[in-house]
């Protein structure tokens, strides 16, 4: 059983069925929860993730009567297929209930993308504990921290480094998005959320009109959001501006000298690519108030986690200004000491998301992340068959 309640991981869920198959001579059944490209991958869906994929406290309250009419028809699917073993992907709030039940029916759990316990509400660490067989995370700091609480884990590889860089050139983006190939490119990814987009916009539309007409400003639009109202956003903040949208992250990413990212999977995908960035982001003046005490961090940033000092910038809230985007994005645009020692570091932070760096030997060192994430879930699904006879 697979369960995924959101779009990466029910793309993570779909290359890990299509793995457990090619290393299990194509014999393995597998229902679950999750989306479209499960589907395709060959799952039968019990519940689909838009049933259940609900953010925001009044939004989840008025939907919890459905939500648990899903989680419960889950549960008995469960219940008469007995698998041999269930993957649960990220989305903590629905999984961690659903592990405790499947714990309870003696069925082995794998936790594949962890929830970010390491940096706060480390209090459901107890319940990895309890009922998570083994956990399988795609950043390499992760695999000391659930080791020091032992917990059984294995580093299997962010996905997303597995992907190759964009073919398209430069002169055909440029084409295809009349941008202007004489000039410098600087890349804006606010967001793929209307809140946190409002929130991060005003700031790097300052930074854009400081800069100067000199530069084409490249924003891709997430698939969450509608094209026209991102540009009823640009509208409002700034007119001065010209902002080109475009539906490709990462080919804006790569054809850009530098971007202006907002902290999440976006930078990740930026250091992948090997695009110098600067990190932003903003939340509500409360939210921050609140928060800021209960994350215990040494840096904000993925890339910076990942990396174990600081790589790239972080200006978060009050540090987020106009000034100071321009200021950090100035110096990455020539090719000086600034610029060369982010993409240096940069290449080493792609390395230890791909595993090259964990110890593992020649040949795990080169295995997809899919491949090794369906190696330990056979391999927990064989332990438990053993113990059953």
């Amino acid at each position: 059983m697979i369960s995924a309640g959101e779009a990466s991981g029910e793309m993570y869920g779909a290359e890990l069925l299509t793995a457990l198959r090619a290393q299990h001579s194509g014999a393995v059944e597998c229902f679950g929860m999750g989306g479209e490209r499960m589907i395709e991958a060959g799952c039968e869906l019990v519940v689909h993730a838009r049933d259940v994929a609900v953010v925001g406290l009044f939004e989840v309250l008025s939907h919890l009567p459905g939500i648990y009419r899903e989680f419960h028809r889950l549960l008995a699917e469960v219940d008469r297929r007995r698998p041999d073993v269930a993957v649960l992907i990220d989305f903590p709030d629905w999984n961690f209930r659903l592990a405790a039940q499947l714990h309870r029916r003696g069925i082995p759990v794998v936790y594949y993308v962890s929830p970010q316990l390491w940096a706060w509400r480390k209090g459901r660490l107890k319940l990895v504990q309890r009922y998570v067989s083994e956990m399988l995370v795609i950043f390499p700091f992760e695999r000391e921290f659930y080791a020091q609480n032992g917990v059984q884990v294995e580093f299997v590889g962010h996905p997303l480094s597995e992907l190759k860089l964009p073919t398209q050139s430069r002169a055909e983006f440029a084409e295809r998005w009349e941008l202007d190939e004489s000039r410098r490119w600087i890349a804006l990814l606010p967001g793929s959320r209307r809140k946190e987009l409002r929130l991060n916009l005003p700031a790097m539309l300052g930074a854009a009109e400081e800069l100067g007409p000199g530069f084409e400003f490249v924003m891709p639009v997430a698939s969450t959001l509608d094209q026209l109202w991102v540009r009823d956003q640009i509208a409002a903040c700034s007119r001065r501006v010209k902002v080109t949208l475009t539906n490709d992250a990462r080919s804006s990413l790569l054809h850009s000298r530098a971007g202006v990212v907002a902290s999440g999977t976006a930078t990740v995908e930026a250091a992948l690519i090997g695009t110098p960035f600067v990190m932003v982001y903003r939340v509500a003046d409360l939210t921050w108030t609140l928060g800021r005490h209960l994350v215990n961090l040494p840096h904000y940033g993925m890339v910076n986690l990942v990396a174990g000092r600081r790589v790239v910038p972080e200006l978060i809230q009050d540090d987020f200004t106009p000034a100071r985007v321009k200021q950090e994005v100035l110096r990455l645009l020539e090719d000086g000491p600034a610029r060369m020692t982010m993409t240096d570091a940069l290449s080493e932070v792609q390395g230890r998301l791909r595993g090259d760096s964990v110890g593992a030997t020649n040949s795990d060192a080169v295995e997809a992340t899919a491949h090794r994430a369906a190696r330990a879930v056979l391999r927990v699904a064989e332990i438990a068959l053993r113990e059953r006879e």
